[in-house]
């Protein structure tokens, strides 16, 4: 791909740096910014400039958030005695989409993966641990992708929690083994949330 401008060359090439982001696609999406005004475009630079450097993780459940804690984390409507266990946020964002949830959640920031070097101690399980032995939470459901790794971080958050009187659930098998919990629609994933079953480990 020729370009006429290097600053048009250089706009394609961040563009295309995004995932899912090809460099026909980039530069059309180059070409419809020039096409804007300058406060249009300032408006969309700025926009990114601002939730880089303002946005932050929820100290209590690792989401993605403005302040100190979340928007669900201090929704007074929310089921303080459930908590959603989730991989990462984009699984969170798609069980919100479901609307079949009411409880709070705690991103783990990935799952156990000895093969790529993750162990438990690079997850956020020890904080569920001291959310757990505050004594609040009631229920743990783990929706995390049904693979082989994610069944190894259930069985382990599973032992870290039962412990405390915690009931750990897992979400029904609507969502197919081996599959990402992020690409399962919406009706599906609602379904498993609330025909989840217990879990009784190994």
């Amino acid at each position: 791909m020729t370009f006429s401008s290097k600053l048009i060359e250089k706009a394609v090439e961040a563009f295309a740096s995004l995932p899912g982001i090809g460099r026909k696609t980039a530069l059309r999406l180059v070409l419809h910014m020039l096409k804007q005004d300058k406060a249009a475009t300032d408006q969309f630079a700025g926009a990114l400039t601002a939730m880089r450097e303002g946005i932050r993780e929820c100290r209590q459940c690792h989401n993605l958030s403005d302040d100190e804690l979340c928007q669900i984390c201090t929704d007074p409507r929310r089921d303080r005695t459930l908590v959603c266990v989730v991989e990462n946020i984009r699984d969170l964002m798609a069980i919100e989409d479901t609307s079949q949830f009411r409880g709070l959640y705690h991103v783990l920031g990935g799952i156990i993966s000895p093969i790529e070097g993750v162990g438990p101690s690079d997850l956020n399980i020890e904080s569920l641990e001291i959310r757990a032995k505050q004594g609040e939470i009631r229920e743990a459901i783990m929706a995390i992708s049904p693979t082989i790794e994610g069944e190894t971080t259930i069985f382990y958050i599973s032992k870290k929690l039962q412990p405390l009187g915690v009931q750990v659930s897992a979400i029904a098998r609507g969502v197919s083994f081996g599959g990402d919990l992020e690409y399962a629609d919406e009706l599906t994933l609602g379904r498993s949330i609330v025909t989840r079953t217990p879990y009784a480990g190994r």
